[in-house]
This record gives C-alpha cells, structure tokens and sequence, in this order.
C-alpha cells in the first residue's frame, strides 16, 4: 500500500500531504480491471507515442492482430481510463460551451529565456503489475526542469491543485502555467489556485498535441528509460522508483537540447 495507516510517526493526513495524494481518494476501492484489460492497456499506453492519432477503429485491428477479442465498447472505456481521446470534426465544433472555462495559448511566438517563466503540466498513465495509477508532472520548460509531480489512483483536480501547490512552495510561482484543456484543467478549484498566485493560464488549442510537446517528451522519457523496464508491484514501489528516476531527470541526464547540461543545472544557474 502506498498508505500505511498504522504507521508509527506520520498521520494518515501528513503522508497523503507528502505524497502529493488527494485523501479523497484513499478510501475509494475500485474494482481491479482483469489481467488482460490490463495487457490491453499496456498496449494502448506504447502504441500513443507511436501513433497518438490513432482512432477506435485502427486500435481494433491492432488488438485483433495481437490476439484480443475486443469490442469497441469496451475499447473506449478503457482509453477513456488512459486520457487518450482522439479528436475528430463534428457539427457545430465551433459553438463554445459557455460554463467552461476557456483561455488562449500564449506560447506561440513566446521566447522563453528564463526559469520559472512558463510551466507545463499534464497527467499521464502509469502501469503496474496489478492494476494503474496516474501521474501529474510540472516541467519548467526553460530548464526542462521536473519542479514537481504526484501520483494518485484517481485524476482529480484537487489533486493537481495540491502538486501546482507544493512546486510553488518550493520553486515560487511561474509568470505562466500551459495545460490541454482536460476537465481537471478547466475546473473552478485548479483555475482559482493559479489566479490566486498571479500566474497567467494558458492552454492548448483543440487538436493541437505539439502545443505540450516538451511535456508530451518527458512521458516518453520517463516511459522508455525507466516505466517499461520495471515491473512495479504497488504504488510505494512506484512511487520510490520514479522519485530516483525524477532525481536522475533532473540532475543527471544532459540533454542534447540543453547543449549537454542537466535541468538541475540550467535551473540554479538561471536568472530569476
């Protein structure tokens, strides 16, 4: 278990608190997806970094190909699981939904010089042995510099809100903050913890993947170079393996990009 309730020293309440985990969560128990929707997520989860833009129907095949009865019913549910929605015209696109939060991509044209100048954050999933969890990651997209991240078994917005929160504790606020326009994005508690700092929202265009792309790198990274080669049991393994990975991330991996040097690095030594 991620959580220890009988732990000697940490409250059940200080331990979601230092795990970045909404508590809200802690008590929901879902009923385990069976070992082959699990396989079958797997597959899903590789086959986005190749084909992202892949629909139901290309999936089917694919699975068909790889020996899966699937129906498209349940196909879609479980992309639904992973936040994989592709996206394709219907009538009316156009007409905006006005109980919805909406703002501009401020990116385009911006040159970013300096740390803590814009962040990007999204949430991926993550697979384990028995069963999945979610995880929330903030990139300083100066440094390429990881400045927070969390799991959770659910994606709340509450549980953004709480690892946007715990990066600006340590690392102070950045003058701009891009998303997609997922729902934990747009919701009322995760839009007011970023007004409430001063930060600026700015957020994907519909269609518009490489809007997050250097979000979009560091899954693929953190995918292939650490998640793909472990086979993690619970969550506190997990947790414990992607925080050496994280470490790793940021402090000892040059990327070509950053002319060789680490995040960390670039990080420190960037002007305020």
């Amino acid at each position: 278990m991620l959580i220890q309730k009988d732990h000697p020293e940490l409250s059940i309440a200080r331990q979601c608190e230092l795990l970045a985990i909404n508590r809200s969560g802690l008590y929901y128990q879902p009923e385990p997806e069976t070992d082959e929707n699990l396989a079958i997520m797997r597959c899903l989860d590789e086959q986005y970094f190749k084909t992202p833009f892949y629909g139901v129907e290309r999936l089917m095949i694919l699975l068909f190909a790889a020996g899966y009865t699937i129906n498209r019913k349940r196909l879609r549910r479980l992309m639904r699981l992973q936040g994989w929605q592709t996206l394709y015209p219907q009538r009316r696109l156009s007409i905006a939904d006005p109980a919805a939060y909406k703002y501009p991509y401020l990116l385009k044209g911006l040159e970013v010089k300096r740390k803590n100048q814009v962040w990007e954050i999204d949430i991926t999933y993550v697979p384990m042995k028995r069963g999945f969890m979610y995880l929330c990651a903030i990139l300083d997209l100066h440094s390429r510099y990881v400045v927070g991240w969390g799991l959770s078994n659910t994606m709340t917005a509450e549980w953004c809100s709480e690892v946007v929160r715990q990066a600006i504790t340590r690392h102070g606020a950045p003058e701009i903050m891009n998303s997609d326009q997922g729902s934990q994005f747009t919701s009322e508690v995760y839009i007011e913890a970023l007004k409430g700092n001063g930060i600026q929202i700015s957020m994907d265009g519909k269609g518009r993947a490489i809007d997050n792309i250097f979000i979009e790198r560091l899954w693929r990274s953190v995918k292939y170079e650490h998640l793909y080669l472990h086979v993690y049991e619970d969550g506190l393994t997990l947790y414990k393996g992607l925080d050496r990975y994280f470490s790793f991330y940021n402090g000892e991996r040059r990327h070509q990009s950053l002319a060789y040097v680490t995040p960390q690095s670039l990080y420190c030594i960037a002007a305020a």
